[in-house]
């Protein structure tokens, strides 16, 4: 029960803080245990939900969920765990925060090559459900030196 009333506690005041800087459908009712936002906030700023959830991970966070559910245009669903710290939470929401402001000034080259410091930067999303390779392969080995 502890557990459920604080996933419920923390999805709610996720959502209280970025209220004032995202759009957020079915505002009037209180979140369960998920933060939903949609993508009106990037009206005009040519940025899309997949591009603010690349720029997540240069911040060091898991992007949430995109686009889902499919009944909110651009959805980006933020679930925070129950065990999530207030300080945790509140460094999530400052990022987050961080990105929307930027977003909404413009700073467009700061998400559309998203992610910048990850291992690996923005794959090709479509190409990889199109045509996926589903089989791992070792790769060469490397030449020796000589001797």
């Amino acid at each position: 029960r502890q557990a459920s009333e604080d996933a419920v506690l923390s999805a709610n005041y996720v959502r209280a803080c970025l209220m004032d800087v995202m759009s957020a459908p079915f505002a009037e009712r209180p979140a369960m245990h998920e933060a939903l936002f949609d993508d009106a906030w990037l009206a005009g700023t040519g940025l899309t939900t997949l591009d603010i959830a690349k720029a997540l991970i240069d911040e060091g966070y898991h992007p949430m969920t995109v686009y889902f559910p499919l009944v909110v245009h651009g959805a980006m669903l933020i679930e925070p765990t129950e065990s999530e710290s207030k300080a945790s939470l509140d460094l999530f929401i400052g990022a987050l925060r961080d990105l929307a402001m930027a977003a909404k000034a413009g700073e467009t080259a700061r998400f559309q090559g998203a992610p910048y410091y990850a291992p690996r930067r923005r794959l090709d999303e479509t190409r990889a459900a199109r045509s996926p390779i589903l089989r791992w392969t070792a790769p060469a080995p490397l030449p020796r030196a000589a001797e």
